[in-house]
């Protein structure tokens, strides 16, 4: 890696594992095949940062069938790397991967193929993904897998819209043990559906009413009745179904709908006279 960025190799202790990226300053996203000489999840991780800053972390979640990691960086590390805004890619796109396993390696770009469909993992998952062509014709793209897919529309700023995980293996001569230029990247939607982490639902339990450890309760220690909670809950519900509804018709991209929902469920918290701010 060359210039700063928000992509991230991995490493425990000398032995380098693969790449990743941040998806905000606490965890980064990973294939998990790419932690395959890892030898214990639970295991310390070194995580250097496109500048060369190094911090640390553990793997915090894993979905084995969708081939899928979040590492979360430990607290006392801060991380001042830019953190990418995602997006959502249309075919025909331009699309590039700015992680590259090493300085002697090409930057991988092409063309997007398909915006999103369906498309079975090796693990056994059947998630959105991207098909991508790569113009480089490199053989095996092994070493890449992990990185981010930044898609490059005309008329807009390039964003965020996947991670590479599979490449297509040559179907005219299967035993031949040849692939293709062609790859599937998870959408970041899809990634971000997998990790509970990265979904404003485990915020909303942190916001919950009767949570002690987060949110102050009245001052009489009465805290909210049964049917307050009931009614702030129906309220957070009912907004985040609408933004949903926003992003599932492309008026948002999925980090941006994740945090519209969080400032929504923020505030309609702080506007009860019962809750305090978290």
């Amino acid at each position: 890696m060359t210039s700063a960025g928000y992509w991230v190799d991995l490493y425990q202790g000398q032995q380098r594992l693969g790449g990743g990226f941040l998806v905000n300053r606490q965890y980064v996203l990973t294939a998990l095949h790419c932690l395959s000489e890892l030898t214990a999840f639970d295991a310390d991780l070194i995580i250097v940062l496109a500048d060369g800053t190094r911090v640390e972390g553990k793997v915090c979640s894993q979905d084995k069938e969708a081939d899928l990691a979040l590492i979360e960086i430990f607290p006392h590390f801060e991380v001042a790397q830019p953190i990418p805004v995602t997006g959502v890619a249309q075919g025909g796109d331009r699309w590039r991967s700015p992680y590259r396993p090493a300085g002697n390696e090409v930057e991988l770009s092409g063309r997007i193929d398909n915006g999103a469909l369906p498309y079975l993992c090796e693990g056994g998952a059947e998630i959105k993904a991207l098909q991508l062509t790569a113009n480089q014709q490199l053989g095996r793209y092994s070493g890449y897998s992990g990185g981010p897919v930044e898609g490059i529309p005309q008329d807009r700023e390039p964003t965020l819209v996947g991670i590479l995980l599979e490449q297509v293996p040559d179907r005219a001569d299967p035993r031949s043990g040849r692939n293709t230029n062609v790859l599937f990247a998870a959408t970041m939607g899809e990634a971000m559906r997998r990790f509970p982490q990265l979904d404003v639902e485990h915020l909303m339990d942190k916001l919950r009413p009767g949570r002690p450890e987060r949110v102050p309760q009245r001052d009489s220690e009465e805290g909210l009745s049964p049917l307050a909670q009931t009614d702030l809950m129906t309220r957070v519900e009912t907004v985040i179904h609408h933004i949903q509804q926003l992003s599932d018709h492309g008026v948002m991209d999925p980090t941006s709908t994740e945090r519209v929902k969080f400032l929504a469920v923020k505030l309609i918290m702080q506007q009860d006279p019962g809750v305090g701010e978290a």
